[in-house]
């Protein structure tokens, strides 16, 4: 692994960058506990938090980006996370976390094939990484909104599907318009991102792929890639999840903050 030999330089530009965030999560924290929002610090302490994680994956991939073996390694630990945040959230037993596994690693291994096997996007290090840590922290959001709320319906519309169990229906079809509306609303974000884009916003891939000397039209072939490549995954992770989820025949604990 060999990093930039401008690093240090590249570190001393921050300080208007990390001025700059500090005064817009003061500006959060304030509005948050003016309003008595609870948990006022919960926006801070993440940003915090993914600051320090993206100066220790920048730094480690300055090394790696062009190394297939750690670039897949650097994937598996994103994934590896992105599992274990959709189990916490959802409130999924560790029994539940293979499943959770299952459907987010077939939703990102289906897309990851197509784009790659049809020559979408083109199979280096470079591409596998970009593409590839999208896809998979998009899968892990709509994951966690389907299984949230999912286990949200089902507890607010619990007496409904306990008349339904009654009546001699499965636990599975007990739940099934509650299971669909769940992938339906989980997908609503990342549907209206991708019916406006470049119209209301300017993608980070897009934008990225920019600064990094990319032509306008070569930025927007990637962004729609993404965008189509996110749906994929998204849909398969949360309809696979919510298959696992729906058999159900208990009213839910309540789910994690």
């Amino acid at each position: 692994m060999t990093w930039p030999s401008d690093l240090p330089a590249q570190l001393a530009g921050l300080a208007p960058t990390l001025l700059g965030i500090a005064l817009l999560i003061a500006i959060v924290t304030l509005v948050l506990r003016g309003y008595r929002v609870p948990h006022p610090f919960a926006p801070a302490l993440a940003v915090l938090r993914g600051a320090l994680q993206l100066a220790a994956i920048s730094l480690i991939l300055s090394g790696i980006i062009s190394d297939p073996f750690w670039v897949g390694v650097g994937l598996a630990v994103m994934f590896a996370a992105a599992v274990g945040t959709v189990t916490r959230r959802i409130g999924a037993t560790r029994l539940h976390a293979a499943g959770v596994a299952a459907s987010m690693g077939l939703g990102v291994l289906v897309t990851l094939l197509v784009v790659f096997g049809t020559g979408a996007l083109e199979f280096t290090p470079r591409y596998v990484l970009s593409f590839g840590g999208i896809i998979i922290g998009n899968a892990m959001s709509i994951a966690t909104l389907s299984g949230r709320r999912f286990t949200e319906g089902v507890t607010e519309h619990w007496e409904e599907v306990e008349g339904w169990l009654a009546l001699g229906a499965t636990p599975r079809q007990s739940t099934r318009e509650l299971a669909r509306r769940a992938v339906y609303f989980a997908l609503i974000p990342s549907t209206d991102q991708t019916k406006t884009t470049g119209l209301v916003t300017l993608p980070g891939a897009f934008v990225g792929a920019i600064f990094g000397g990319a032509s306008p039209l070569e930025a927007g072939r990637f962004q729609i890639v993404v965008l189509a490549g996110i749906l994929c995954a998204g849909s398969i992770a949360a309809v696979a999840l919510i298959h696992l989820l729906a058999p159900v025949t208990r009213r839910p604990a309540p789910v994690p903050g």
